[in-house]
């Protein structure tokens, strides 16, 4: 093979910062977490099994780790896959069966692939194997290995399959070609549980699927059945306030964004106004808590929230206020309550107007395009309940979301907080900064992010609103009606009027441009708050 680099996944990723000794209470950051019977412990020391230098997303290669240093008692479930192109930051779970019927050795292996003989610059030959389940078990993961001998079979352990929950593909690791929409060819995939949400069941074990297809047939995650599922090793609040100290994001407005977030109370001891559909003339302020807000239901379009009437006082709460800022944390379980979310919603009275690019035109004001009050915009830590380590972090980008790894994200001075920056008048979250295009090619709504002197710290004013015992929701999240009105900020004839300053090439593309805003571009629908959203109570994505 000659003289291969180092790579990146050569080195295993830590967080800038040791993290603290966590509050004691429950079974939150034990390193163990008991399923009903089955309990499972989550190994971060790895050993490698084969690597290629080529191949998969960016054709940066992949290396498939085994579980190493598992404590007595413990059986090895599967192997883990990662790209080579950062730090090794993965894990999967090994299993002690606690009343002997729940893991069993599999009754044989069917070879499902093997890298032998294949021209790519590998570490040596990989063998697949799938581990061949007693009746009424199922595999959770592969074994792997260098040589054409079958593996022991004591070398990994199937699950009694009312332990397992159905799975789906989640991310591609790695295929012989750079992309894995060849049928005929052989890809790996994480997996993760199709129900994902606060009550859902589901365990993701951190093993990959190695497929010809990207169906996952027989293969199976696991199932928390202990009764106390969402809560035996959840934090605690005081455990939760320690974690959020910890990693606490930063968020960048914006340089040129004069539209700042403020606090619920804030805007409404400012003015806010609740309107009643057929009493339109008779608005109602609102009370500092919000407590005579309507409570529950559905958005049925029958109330909305609104600026105070005075124009000057409108225009002084749309720009929000900054130092009177505070986030509101729903803490959720996830993955059958071996890891913890914490959702940071963050409130703007205002949503300033959208900006577009076509082509080489780099910057075309769309007049009131994307206006609209009260925004409300997410980021989400997801945290192991072994240990309290940060796993990734979801960021609320337009068209939506996406997930970052731990090793991506950038964390401020040495810190383990990690960095987010909100994009100008539309308050997206972004976890770099620049220019990203909502569109198709160089042609779309410009999301622009930078660095200022306008931060929001959101771990110095939060209050946890959601998603604890004993944690009283405040009157605003049992709203579920709008928090803007429904207006049409936009007409035809608006449309026709930024047409007409575009040059005559541009104009048809522009037109394809506007039919693909999703309607709050034109503030057609006022939005609903954070219990509203499918996130809420259920997986980011």
């Amino acid at each position: 093979m000659g003289n291969i680099p180092t790579l990146p996944i050569d080195t295993t990723f830590k967080l800038p910062s040791p993290l603290p000794t966590w509050p004691s209470g429950g079974g939150f950051g034990s390193g163990y977490i008991d399923l009903g019977g089955l309990q499972v412990c989550q190994i971060s020391n790895l050993k490698k099994i084969w690597r290629s230098y080529e191949g998969g997303p960016n054709n940066v290669g992949a290396t498939i780790f085994e579980p190493s240093s598992i404590p007595d008692g413990f059986c090895m479930l599967g192997s883990y896959a990662q790209p080579n192109n950062q730090p090794l930051s993965g894990w999967v779970l090994v299993g002690k069966d606690n009343n002997g019927e729940i893991l069993k050795p599999p009754t044989d292996y069917t070879l499902v692939w093997s890298s032998d003989s294949l021209p790519i610059t590998q570490s040596g030959p990989a063998y697949v194997w799938l581990p061949v389940p007693p009746q009424g078990y199922s595999a959770v993961g592969h074994v792997v290995t260098t040589s054409l001998e079958k593996p022991s079979g004591d070398r990994i352990r199937c699950v009694f399959s009312a332990f397992t929950d159905p799975c789906e593909v989640e991310d591609w690791v790695w295929g012989r070609g750079t992309s894995n929409n060849d049928p005929n060819g052989f890809n790996l995939y994480t997996l993760r549980p199709i129900n994902r949400g606060t009550q859902a069941k589901g365990v993701k074990v951190g093993t990959f699927l190695g497929s010809f297809s990207g169906n996952v047939g027989t293969f199976a995650c696991l199932k928390n059945n202990n009764v106390a599922f969402s809560s035996s090793a959840m934090p605690n609040l005081s455990q939760i306030e320690a974690l959020f100290r910890e990693y606490s994001p930063i968020l960048y407005l914006h340089p040129l964004d004069t539209y700042h977030p403020s606090s619920v109370n804030w805007f409404f001891s400012n003015g806010a106004l609740l309107y009643t559909k057929g009493d339109e003339t008779n608005p109602v302020r609102i009370g500092p808590d919000g407590s005579n807000l309507p409570q529950g239901g559905t958005n049925d379009g029958v109330y909305w929230v609104n600026l105070p009437v005075d124009n000057n006082e409108k225009e002084r709460v749309k720009r929000g206020d900054l130092q009177s800022s505070e986030v509101y944390l729903n803490i959720k379980p996830m993955f059958g309550g071996t890891f913890t979310d914490i959702a940071i919603w963050i409130f703007y009275p205002f949503n300033g107007p959208s900006t577009a690019k076509l082509g080489q035109i780099e910057r075309i004001p769309l007049g009131m395009i994307g206006e609209h009050i009260g925004d409300w915009e997410h980021l989400t830590l997801r945290i192991s309940n072994f240990n309290g380590v940060l796993n990734k972090v979801y960021f609320s980008e337009h068209s939506g979301g996406s997930w970052v790894d731990a090793p991506n994200l950038e964390f401020i001075n040495g810190s383990n907080k990690s960095v987010a920056y909100s994009s100008l008048n539309g308050h997206a979250n972004y976890s770099k900064p620049g220019l990203v295009l909502q569109g198709i090619g160089d042609i779309g709504i410009r999301n622009d992010t930078a660095k200022s002197a306008a931060v929001l710290d959101t771990g110095l004013r939060y209050s946890v609103v959601a998603g604890l015992q004993g944690i009283v929701e405040p009157p605003w999240v049992k709203y579920c009606r709008e928090w803007g009105p429904k207006i049409t900020y936009i007409s035809e004839e608006d449309i026709k009027r930024v047409e007409s300053l575009l040059p005559v090439e541009w104009r048809g593309v522009f037109e394809t441009l506007i039919h693909l805003l999703p309607n709050e571009f034109f503030g057609e629908e006022g939005p609903t708050g954070p219990n509203m959203k499918a996130s809420w109570s259920g997986d980011e994505k």
